[in-house]
């Protein structure tokens, strides 16, 4: 099976292969080319908010379309949707949810994604939207194709159409033992049908495609290398560029000779106002005249990690602090009052998203029209911004996403797209751009770090009374305590940013969990209690305690008692509609104070399940990623420049680093499906410094926890419970 759409002789296919062949080819040329058959057009309603609370420059949604669905007369299906497949199955699962509803083998559906040309707009893929809403919007056009497909059939038999079914691409009539194809009933006619988000859904009891473990679309593709990545993308005429870039963060440029650059055979230099870069035949001569030009800079003085939280705290962006975004109660006579009390600051460094493919692009102009191909998680956004930077119109800019190696929130913005279009416009070929990993660490974004000040308050007999939480600049994402607490504050800061920042896998969750739930666990010992029943004690969310007692169960939490050399721990929590709970065991060194993740037991509900395995892939995946943050990974930087911009540098989790994993999916079969990309990550940095703790008795307040491999600092007093 195979999403890749190949050439036959049907005209649809011809056209679907241009998508990656051709700039030329327009919506309305390749509606056009889809020829007999039925198209279902899904109406917009109103568009989820940009998971940072922002919008993308007030874009006006479009009146017509959010997804199409063409049913051919040879039966094949093929659904548009601006979502992109960036390692995260979704091209799999998606496919899985309409087959589902339109009754049709999983394999005669093709899934055309992430170009501006072929797909309605869409605002982008992240904060774990994809499952919870495109999801239900396919859906539904599905349950319209066939509830309009059935009704085609029970005209041509004269019959009424509740004595029919539906099955395998088939409505069947079940009293006259007859059946029909889809492609029959639309043989020869051009049918469109516009239909809103409102259909009636199979309830996931029932599912049969969907809610199970369907292989990978196109998996044997990507691991016999047949797959073409962005980076793998190859034009006719195509030249390599590179850019040069400053010495470090604002910069000035005061001097510039390029003299030596020009003399290597077949290079071209181009200079527009600050954008300097070279186009040239191959990729290893480009960065050699990029190496050759001669370039002084001025880098002012700037903060570095020495006194970096320091800075975030006293630096508010606008210079002002909009107060308290959450209260409850009154915190503080709460706190005043409190038998048992712990105030602590916890900080969480920069990291870099560190994809495996870097920003990679290639543009080609024809006839005044830009095509783009680019690995993003946001195409249309990336439409605009080469539409402002060459004063475009919309009909004049195609991106094409093929499915990319990976992005964790940070290939949000077009930077190699422009620069290689920009390049192309100067050399009249087509250009490839592909970032090196000293550019994708320097240039790139990072994830914010941050700042966390906790304060709670309990009774002696474990009861929450206080909870004060302040984030600076990491972010709000699940900044508020899923825990009941009569007397709150909650607030998240905005700060001035040193260096580049923006959306991370997970965002400011990861921060705002690793805090709480260590300062959870501080509370718990505090008390003398089992951390486990301390948070059970003080938690209302059914959701939240079944997973925290399905992870203790796999886990043999209670029965496993942490030594000096052994450590066990636990975490979790909400965010985005997922429930987390993570049991981790660390194995300590008493002499080096080196410590190893020995096993995780992750449970996890996000709602019915599409893809149990896809699921179970996201949730370990989650895990090693969550491994570098919690242990390793940091950003170092000093006056303007990242020190640490290479692999050899950067501290990524290793294959010697992964640990036993085992998921447990409490599949909920009575509740929509939530996404699952991100949430998977959280409890993983707390779980770990909590289980560091209960075998060493150092609590480990700053994410990464053991950058140096060995934990820092002295033990603390501690009460084992």
């Amino acid at each position: 099976m195979s999403y890749r759409v190949e050439p036959t002789e049907d005209g649809m296919r011809k056209l679907s292969q241009e998508r990656t062949g051709m700039s030329g080819l327009d919506r309305r040329d390749f509606l056009k080319g889809l020829g007999a058959g039925l198209l279902i057009c899904l109406t917009r309603a109103s568009a989820a908010a940009q998971e940072s609370g922002r919008t993308f420059g007030g874009h006006e949604l479009p009146k017509e379309l959010s997804a199409w669905l063409h049913i051919a007369a040879d039966g094949r299906v093929t659904v548009f949707t601006g979502k992109v497949e960036v390692g995260q199955n979704i091209r799999t699962s998606l496919a899985q949810q309409v087959a589902e509803e339109l009754k049709v083998p999983f394999e005669t559906i093709t899934m055309v994604m992430g170009d501006t040309d072929l797909t309605p707009w869409d605002m982008g893929t992240f904060g774990s939207r994809t499952t919870p809403t495109m999801g239900p919007q396919l859906r539904s056009m599905a349950v319209a194709a066939r509830e309009m497909l059935m009704e085609m059939a029970a005209q041509r038999w004269h019959v009424a159409t509740a004595s029919l079914t539906s099955a395998d691409g088939k409505v069947i009539d079940p009293q006259h033992a007859r059946s029909v194809t889809y492609g029959e009933l639309t043989r020869g006619e051009k049918l469109v049908k516009t239909v809103t988000a409102s259909e009636s859904l199979t309830p996931p009891k029932e599912w049969k495609v969907a809610g199970t473990a369907v292989p990978k679309a196109e998996g044997r593709d990507f691991v016999t290398g047949r797959h073409k990545y962005p980076s793998d993308i190859s034009r006719p005429g195509m030249m390599f560029g590179a850019v040069l870039r400053a010495d470090g963060f604002n910069a000035t440029l005061e001097s510039l000779d390029t003299s030596a650059a020009e003399k290597l055979a077949g290079v071209k230099v181009v200079r527009e106002g600050e954008f300097i870069g070279v186009v040239a035949p191959d990729a290893f001569t480009a960065e050699n005249a990029v190496s050759a030009i001669q370039a002084k800079w001025t880098v002012p003085a700037q903060p570095s990690n020495q006194g970096l939280f320091a800075y975030l705290k006293n630096n508010p962006e606008g210079g002002r602090d909009d107060g308290p975004q959450h209260v409850t109660g009154s915190a503080a006579q709460a706190f005043a009052g409190a038998d048992l009390k712990l105030e602590e600051e916890y900080t969480v460094a920069y990291i870099a998203h560190a994809p495996l493919e870097p920003r990679a692009a290639v543009a080609e102009w024809v006839d005044g029209k830009l095509t783009v191909w680019t690995g993003t998680q946001r195409p249309f956004g990336v439409r605009d911004e080469l539409m402002q930077a060459f004063q475009l119109s919309p009909s004049q800019v195609r991106v094409i996403q093929p499915d990319m190696g990976s992005g964790y929130g940070g290939k949000h913005t077009g930077e190699a797209a422009i620069e290689a279009a920009r390049l192309a416009k100067a050399a009249g070929r087509p250009v490839k751009v592909v970032w090196t990993r000293s550019e994708e660490f320097t240039w790139a974004y990072f994830r914010p770090a941050g700042v966390i000040e906790m304060k709670a308050g309990a009774r002696r007999d474990g009861t929450l009374v206080a909870w004060e939480h302040h984030n600076y600049n990491s972010g709000p994402a699940a900044i508020e305590t899923p825990y009941r607490v009569a007397n709150q504050v909650i607030q998240y800061h905005a700060a001035k940013s040193p260096l580049r920042q923006g959306s991370y896998r997970g965002l400011a969750s990861t921060a705002n969990h690793f805090a709480r739930e260590s300062h959870m666990d501080s509370m718990a010992h505090l008390a003398k209690m089992d951390p486990l029943e301390f948070r059970l004690k003080n938690l209302d969310d059914p959701r939240l305690k079944e997973v925290f007692q399905a992870a203790a169960v796999r886990f043999g939490w209670g029965r496993l008692k942490s030594t000096p050399e052994r450590g066990f721990g636990i975490a979790g929590g909400v965010d985005k509609g997922g429930y987390v709970a993570t049991c981790a065991e660390v194995e300590m060194d008493a002499t080096t104070r080196q410590v190893r993740i020995r096993r995780v037991v992750q449970a996890w509900d996000c709602g019915a399940v599409v893809n149990p395995d896809g699921l179970r892939n996201q949730l370990a995946g989650a895990i090693v990623q969550g491994i570098g943050g919690a242990l390793f990974e940091r950003i170092l930087f000093a006056d303007g420049r990242i020190l640490n911009p290479h692999f050899a540098q950067y501290r990524l989790p290793r294959f010697s680093d992964t640990p036993v994993v085992e998921i447990v999916l409490v599949d909920r079969r009575d509740l929509p499906s939530a996404g699952a990309g991100e949430t998977g990550l959280v409890g993983l940095a707390p779980a770990v410094g909590n289980a560091i703790f209960a075998a060493s008795g150092t609590r480990l307040r700053t994410m990464p926890m053991a950058p140096r491999n060995g934990l820092p600092g002295e033990p603390e007093p501690m009460v084992r419970s």
